[in-house]
């Protein structure tokens, strides 16, 4: 496990309220609950912008020209 830092964040009542529960309902920290959720959402940050790296070099195209191509397909 990596050193912790203390950080000062401020939430609004509710979602305080609701880590509090969370938190002694499945015997684990604020902290540990709160550094999950960070990490779940750097881990999904990441693979969006590896989907966009992917998908960087595809043709785009156009609103108007989408709207046209579903129209052909008979989507629209």
């Amino acid at each position: 496990m990596d050193t912790t830092t203390r950080a000062t964040i401020y939430l609004e009542s509710s979602l305080h309220n609701a880590l509090r529960l969370k938190a002694v309902t499945t015997h684990r920290s604020i902290s540990d609950i709160v550094n999950e959720a960070v990490r779940e959402t750097l881990r999904e940050d990441q693979e969006d912008l590896a989907a966009i790296e992917a998908r960087g070099k595809e043709e785009s195209i156009g609103y108007e020209a989408f709207l046209k191509k579903l129209k052909a397909d008979g989507t629209l």
